[in-house]
């Protein structure tokens, strides 16, 4: 039954998906401790150390059925979360009791567990990514010419295409793909170091013999799937990976908020909306609303895992010499909910895109509005071709455009500047051709080559690289 009388993370209980949410539960946590010292214990076997087939067996039996109320049990008594599991660990595993964690500190298991945690988080962000991306890609081909208003300053500026401006969100998601691929790969693992990073219980353990030391930090690093151990390390492992790490996760938010940023802007406009359920409501009052929520909860979000990364500088700064507990109960904040946060971001783009909508006939309208003084130049330019002068043609069309403006932001009219022009006899030899002149896909340059370039030799060959690394599932997006 549902504790409706304690604090619950609107992460795990409102937003996160199941996987990310598993990712960094308890269950996921404690049995990576038990796999660690089975790793560590069949490593220290195969290096000569006196462990049997049976106390490995033991601990193979009992690797995720984890008493937790056992273990809570004891931590209440020992004050130590650590020995607490390795006691709950060797009741159920009695021969093994006695080699569980041998030579180990704490950290062994705790930050070994982080660095694993973080490298499957990001594999899943990773594959959440692809679909945002892939999303976007068939979104941005299939307008990639459908002229639209491009703006500077948020003031109307020379015409762009849909497609294009799609295209430059896909890109920063693309440079974050790079990060995070990148963060993923070169991601090290703290491995079997000992209690101030020197290793000295384990060269103790195998009678000095240093080659030994080094293989088993290379073996239990192999085994929990990660290519090489950090070279060198206190207690634990430098604060500024998890810096690094969350610098990745704050650059996809910062990707995600301006994307959304953008969406909301565009529904101002009635350009394009986010989907809207058939039997959503848009406000308690105002029943004929249909807010950007899901675009506005990117934001929000983003807004808070873009300044998470300052927390972890600020953490690696005040580490004291081999190591500091005050690191401890900020990162069991901070690195989960970083992950989760993420997730929610990316699940929610992933909707919002599986379903956008576009409304051409605005966006025509917008561009009719805007285009005739944007044209201007170009109207000149053909008048000149047909032997007008220069100055003067330049003189009446600053003098129509000024009355233009004047009717659309006195009177509130629609923009006449092309009507004005027709009846100029200055303007006489092109008048019959400004429709040729003013259409809008004479305004938007290479964009849509620009568009399928890109796809095709950056996006495209992404996607079927990471064709592997995608579990693509739609998950629904809760209120």
């Amino acid at each position: 039954m549902k504790d409706y009388t304690t604090y619950q993370n609107p992460l795990t209980g409102r937003y996160a998906s199941k996987e990310m949410s598993y990712n960094f539960s308890p269950q996921r946590k404690h049995s990576t401790w038990r796999r660690l010292w089975l790793a560590l214990a069949e490593s220290e076997q195969a290096l000569g150390l006196a462990i049997t087939d049976e106390q490995l067996n033991e601990m193979r039996a009992h690797l995720d059925d984890i008493d937790f109320e056992e273990a809570e049990r004891i931590e209440a008594e020992v004050r130590h979360d650590v020995m607490s599991h390795i006691r709950t660990f060797g009741e159920v595993c009695p021969k093994a009791k006695g080699i569980i964690h041998l030579g180990a500190t704490s950290c062994f298991v705790t930050d070994n567990t982080e660095l694993i945690q973080m490298r499957d988080g990001m594999k899943i962000l990773r594959s959440k990514l692809l679909d945002l991306i892939d999303n976007l890609a068939k979104f941005a081909a299939e307008h990639k010419s459908m002229p639209m208003l491009g703006f500077t300053h948020f003031q109307p500026a020379q015409l762009t295409t849909l497609g294009k401006r799609f295209s430059l969100y896909i890109q920063d998601f693309m440079f974050d793909l790079t990060a995070l691929d990148r963060a993923i790969d070169e991601l090290p693992f703290r491995g079997a170091k000992g209690t101030t990073g020197t290793q000295a219980s384990y060269l103790d353990l195998f009678g000095g013999d240093c080659d030994k030391v080094r293989e088993l930090d290379r073996m239990v690093s192999a085994k929990m799937g990660f290519e090489h151990p950090v070279c060198l390390s206190g207690q634990t492992y430098t604060r500024k990976i998890d810096y690094g790490v969350l610098a990745v996760l704050s650059g996809i938010a910062q990707s995600a908020s301006k994307m959304a940023n953008d969406i909301r802007l565009l529904a101002h406009m009635k350009e394009i909306e986010e989907p809207f359920g058939k039997k959503q409501v848009g406000s308690s009052a105002m029943a004929y609303k249909r807010n950007p929520m899901r675009s506005e909860r990117v934001c929000s979000l983003a807004r808070y895992l873009i300044g998470l990364p300052l927390n972890c500088a600020l953490t690696e700064s005040v580490q004291w010499f081999e190591r500091t507990l005050d690191d401890s109960a900020n990162r069991r904040i901070v690195i989960g909910e970083a992950f989760l946060t993420a997730d929610v971001i990316l699940s929610l783009l992933t909707n919002i895109t599986n379903g956008l909508q576009v409304w051409p006939k605005v966006i025509a309208a917008h561009i009719r509005a805007e285009l005739p003084f944007m044209a201007t130049e170009n109207i000149i330019m053909e008048a000149v071709k047909a032997g007008g002068d220069r100055q003067e043609l330049h003189e009446h069309i600053r003098m129509h455009s000024m009355e233009a403006a004047r009717t659309v932001k006195e009177g509130g009219g629609e923009n006449d500047l092309i009507a004005r022009l027709k009846t100029d006899p200055l303007f006489a030899s092109v008048a019959d051709r400004f429709d040729e002149i003013l259409k809008p896909e004479a305004f938007t340059g290479m964009a849509s080559q620009q568009v399928a370039d890109y796809l095709a030799t950056v996006v495209k060959p992404a996607l079927e690289a990471h064709a592997a690394d995608r579990k693509s599932s739609e998950e629904e997006v809760r209120v």
